[in-house]
């Protein structure tokens, strides 16, 4: 018994040896680990721990006008970021923070929600565009706010005025549903990005590549170092098509009428001009817009953020006789076609007004257009038919974008049989095509729409596409971009037979002299050539049944171009409720005005007068002038 008793703390020893040795193994295994296998790993979190990367904010590209002269610049500005890797309580800061920024807690709190879902090394924008006393306050209060973070960047200084604004755009705070769309998944919360017009069309081309500065800070989030910086690689500057001269005579002869404007060179398709009313001003929304200004744009009853010039989908009124003219002179229809206009026609069981009462008398094409006479359109649609108007209308682009590298553009409308039956399930019924020989109905069209359809019929059949941006300032590999992103016909080449040019164009000439429908539009010594357009927002019946007989006004067209026998300029004009043509005539007048004053002053010579008229018309001081 006592031998037994001396063998048994061998055993017990035994086992606390190697109890000991494997605890020393695994010890020795852990370390290795960590110091080896996981050195570098483990040495790389405790860098992250010390070091913050602060961003550099890429200053976007200006803009330019043709010329070269400063239309978008920058300025510079200093933000508020929070920090969320300090390892303390926020919240409890909060009041100061409030104090300081001139902010409400409940703001900050807003902020703090629309973020919840972002990485904790993200910083949050607090507030953008502080003030210097903003600035000296979160400096004064470095030790104890150490999650505040100013940075500098460069924010957008726009004209005054709304001038350009639905061309040049505006940039604002990338939303939470543009975050979740694929296209833009190189943006963070808190980005800037372009939202519409040119800011938004070439917005990869203009805001650049943010770089960043590396930061040492104390276990306390506090600043005590710098380390290498990442610059930033700013955005590069566009030079817009849009003559900065002819911008300014669109603005201003359009003036706080509610339309468009819009001008294009018919050889390129190079936008000259673009107006829109009423207008918006971009620099409200260069820092973040207070929720208030935002509401009153979107439920301003005007829409002072819609582009008419590309979404305003309206009746052009008697603009389209000049597309009626090509389709009944290029199908053979219109050269020998003679009416006697008395006020109106009966066709199809129903009896169709002409705008003049009186009427025109006997009517041929050339008298129809620059008379502007219902009772000739209305009868060369019937004996037309639908579909060969059609044919023509989308042959100058009607019904199509038009793939102008602007946001949102809308195609408008060109009725057919297979439109209505695929639009309506009915088929077309024959008396429906009165009214879109007069640019009713079912017709609607865009100023921009208009405007190349003009352009490519002055031109002989050479449609361009319209584009604010020269194509060689595009970088090569963005060019396909732009096309994919813009669709639309794009340029289209048809030939026009020459006489039928020079009988459209030639009484085109003749509606700004006084035997035509607006000679207040005529520019002396400038071979200018038009057509007076306007266009019903409700019917006659429906207007006096609603007790607005004489309240309800029609939209006002005008189209023109010069010189008449090898176009420099196209514009289209529309004057919303403007009544009737003569009244937006003046508009198209100025800017081309503008545009040949110009050429005098840089020592260009005018257009010389192509001879007008070149067709033989009756002289008409007794004919009547149409609106």
């Amino acid at each position: 018994m006592f031998n037994r008793e001396e063998k048994l703390p061998a055993i017990r020893l035994a086992v606390i040896q190697y109890a000991i040795a494997a605890i020393m193994v695994v010890l020795v295994l852990g370390l290795w680990r960590l110091q080896v296998v996981g050195g570098q790993n483990y040495h790389a979190l405790a860098e992250a721990n010390r070091i913050r990367k602060v961003p550099i904010l890429a200053p976007r590209g200006k803009l330019f006008d043709r010329d070269n002269r400063l239309i978008v610049d920058n300025y510079p500005s200093v933000s508020c970021f929070l920090v969320r890797e300090q390892g303390h309580d926020i919240a409890s800061d909060l009041p100061l923070i409030s104090r300081g920024l001139h902010m409400s807690v409940d703001q900050i709190d807003a902020i703090l929600k629309r973020y919840r879902t972002a990485p904790k090394y993200q910083p949050l924008p607090l507030k953008q565009d502080i003030t210097p006393d903003e600035v000296e306050f979160i400096e004064a209060h470095k030790d104890e706010l150490p999650e505040l973070e100013t940075i500098q960047e460069q924010r957008r200084l726009y004209p005054k005025d709304g001038f350009a604004a639905h061309l040049i755009g505006y940039v604002g705070e990338v939303s939470e549903e543009m975050l979740n769309d694929p296209h833009y998944a190189v943006y963070e919360p808190g980005d800037v990005v372009g939202r519409s017009g040119v800011e938004a069309s070439y917005d990869a081309v203009l805001r650049g590549d943010d770089g960043s500065q590396d930061v040492v800070v104390d276990s306390h989030g506090r600043e005590v170092g710098k380390l290498g910086t990442e610059p930033a690689k700013p955005g590069q500057s566009l030079r817009l098509t849009i003559d900065l001269d002819i911008q300014r005579a669109a603005e201003n002869a359009l003036g706080d009428r509610n339309g468009a404007v819009i001008a294009i060179d018919p050889h390129t398709g190079e936008v000259l001009a673009l107006v829109s009313r009423p207008w918006f001003d971009p620099n409200a929304f260069a820092v973040r817009i207070s929720r208030d200004d935002w509401n009153k744009y979107v439920t301003d009853p005007e829409d002072p953020l819609m582009d008419k010039a590309i979404q305003a989908q309206l009746a052009p009124g008697s603009t389209f006789k000049i597309i009626m003219s090509l389709a009944g002179l290029e199908e053979g229809v219109a050269q020998d076609m003679n009416v006697h206009c008395a006020g109106g026609v009966n066709l199809f069981g129903t009896y169709q007004r002409c705008w003049v009462h009186g009427g025109h008398g006997a009517v041929n094409i050339n008298k129809a257009i620059y008379q502007s006479c219902d009772v000739f359109f209305y009868t060369l649609a019937a004996r037309l038919g639908i579909d060969k108007i059609a044919f023509w209308a989308h042959k100058v682009g009607l019904g199509f974008k038009t793939g102008i590298d602007l946001p949102d553009e809308v195609s408008g409308t060109m009725p057919s049989a297979e439109w209505k039956m695929k639009n309506f399930h009915q088929k077309w019924y024959p008396g429906e095509v009165t009214s879109v020989g007069i640019g009713q109905g079912a017709v609607a069209a865009t100023p921009v729409q208009m405007v190349r359809a003009i352009a490519g019929i002055a031109s002989g059949g050479a449609l361009k596409r319209p584009h604010v941006i020269f194509p060689d300032e595009i970088p090569a590999d963005y060019r396909q971009s732009i096309l994919d992103n813009f669709p639309g016909s794009g340029d289209v080449n048809f030939p026009i037979a020459p006489a039928d040019w020079e009988m459209i164009t030639d009484s085109m000439a003749e509606v700004t002299l006084p035997i035509g429908t607006d000679p207040s539009a005529h520019l002396e010594g400038i071979d200018f050539a038009g057509k007076t357009g306007s266009a019903q927002t409700m019917s006659n019946a429906l207007a006096a049944k609603m007790g607005h007989a004489h309240s309800v006004k029609d939209n006002a067209w005008f189209v023109g171009f010069a010189p008449r026998d090898n176009p420099e300029i196209v514009v289209a004009a529309l004057w919303e409720n403007g009544e009737e043509g003569p009244w937006v005539a003046p508009i198209v007048r100025d800017v081309l005005k503008a545009y040949f004053d110009k050429k005098v002053r840089l020592g260009e010579p005018r257009p010389q007068i192509a001879g007008i008229p070149r067709l033989l018309t009756p002289t008409a001081a007794s004919e009547p002038a149409n609106p």
